[in-house]
Order: C-alpha cells, then sequence, then structure tokens
C-alpha cells in the first residue's frame, strides 16, 4: 500500500518508518531540514515541504496514495490547515492526529475517515495492562474484548491445549502460544525474541516459560489470570 505521513516527529516518524519496514511505500512530509536528513533513509520517500501550501500539495501523487496521515502533533493550525486541504484533495482515506479536544472537533467536522490518539490509546493499553496481573502485553479488539499475552499459568504448564478446558471453563480461546528463543546478533551479544507457534491444535502441549495469547471477554481473563 502507499501511504503520505505528515508531520514526522516521534509518533509520525516512528508511523512511516513502520510502515516502511513491513513493505509499503511511504511519503514522509515535514519542513524540518534536520528531520528530513535524519530519515531519509529509514522512510521511503521524504519531502521537505511546507503542507500548507495547496499549491505544493497538488505535485504529490495523492490519487495514487492508499491513506493520508496527518501526524502533526504540536501546531494546531497547521494541522487543520492540512486535513482540510487533503479533504478538499478527496483522497481515499484521511487520517487525523487528535491533539485536544476542541482540535478533535474541528477535524471531525472537516470530514475525516479516522482520529487516532496515540497519547490517550498507549495510556489506555498500558493501564489495562497494569490492572490484570501477569500481563505482558493486551490489545483492545472492543471496550469489552482483549486479546492478551501471558506467561502460561503452573497450573497449565505440561497439559494439552484441550486438557486445559480453558474454552469450556472460562469461554477463552488460545490463539496461539509464543516461545521465547536466544538468539545471537552479528557482535555476539545474545537476548531474548519471540517465535510465536502458529495455529495450535488440541494436542499442543503447553510448556515452561510459554507465553499464551488469549481472546476473551476481560472478566473472563482476569479470572483465568486471579486463578495461578
Amino acid at each position: 500500500m502507499k501511504y503520505i505521513v505528515v508531520g514526522l516527529g516521534n509518533f509520525g516518524a516512528y508511523l512511516a518508518t513502520r510502515l516502511t519496514n513491513l513493505g509499503h511505500e511511504v511519503i514522509g512530509i515535514d519542513t524540518r531540514e534536520a528531520k528530513i536528513v535524519l530519515l531519509k533513509d529509514s522512510i521511503t520517500h521524504v519531502i521537505m515541504m511546507d503542507a500548507t501550501d495547496a499549491q505544493a500539495l497538488k505535485t504529490l501523487p495523492y490519487k495514487d496514495v492508499d491513506v493520508v496521515i496527518v501526524a502533526i502533533g504540536e501546531d494546531f493550525g497547521a494541522s487543520i490547515m492540512v486535513t482540510a486541504l487533503f479533504k478538499q484533495l478527496n483522497v481515499k482515506r484521511l487520517i487525523g492526529r487528535s491533539i485536544n479536544k476542541v482540535h478533535e472537533t474541528v477535524i471531525t467536522a472537516i470530514g475525516v475517515d479516522e482520529i487516532i490518539h496515540p497519547e490517550e490509546d498507549s495510556a489506555e493499553r498500558m493501564a489495562k495492562k497494569l490492572q490484570m496481573r501477569g500481563v505482558l502485553d493486551s490489545l483492545d479488539i472492543s471496550e469489552d474484548y482483549n486479546i492478551i499475552e501471558v506467561t502460561a499459568p503452573s497450573k497449565y504448564v505440561g497439559s494439552t491445549i484441550a486438557e486445559t478446558q480453558i474454552r469450556q471453563n472460562y469461554n477463552i480461546n488460545v490463539l496461539t502460544i509464543i516461545k521465547m528463543e536466544e538468539k545471537t546478533n552479528i557482535f555476539g551479544n545474545k537476548s531474548k525474541v519471540k517465535k510465536v507457534q502458529g495455529v495450535l491444535t488440541g494436542s499442543t502441549k503447553i510448556e515452561e516459560h510459554d507465553i499464551l495469547v488469549l481472546f476473551g471477554h476481560i472478566k473472563d481473563l482476569r479470572s483465568v489470570l486471579s486463578m495461578d
């Protein structure tokens, strides 16, 4: 897919770099030369441009881009102007970063397709992770349902997925198992890396130190976490 990311601050730069690493074509835009120099080898294309300039925006291949993300994080006025200009250009999908509630109201009125809250989302995710003992990571599916990574409860170690009866007893699905494997880098330093086991069967055995990836209602997930 093809993306335009406007604003290469911490969030925008990370997003653009990550999308590039995943194999997508990304155009990163910023007004700061230092950012362009820093990211020129990390993002597919980087352009120093004032995105509030309507004529400059028209030089971009916006008609061929699947998603435009306005990731400007501080300049309220610039974010609104850039969002409005891309909306006028009828880009396929327009995503805006919310700076505050007033800003969110304005870009919603402009007609963005989606609004993101990087700081709030990160804090919410951390809060949910911290309130459930033993959770290594979590992903919100909805207000009530989560996917979590948790170290396998000792009760299940040595049992197969079928023998745990976790679905029957807790209405929770074990999506996969992650094993931490030791890997040596080119400098000879050792580190732990995650290796996902893929689709499980009922006969898959849970071993000590395995990480279970579980899906279910938050209250059911808490029940499983409280038993070990």
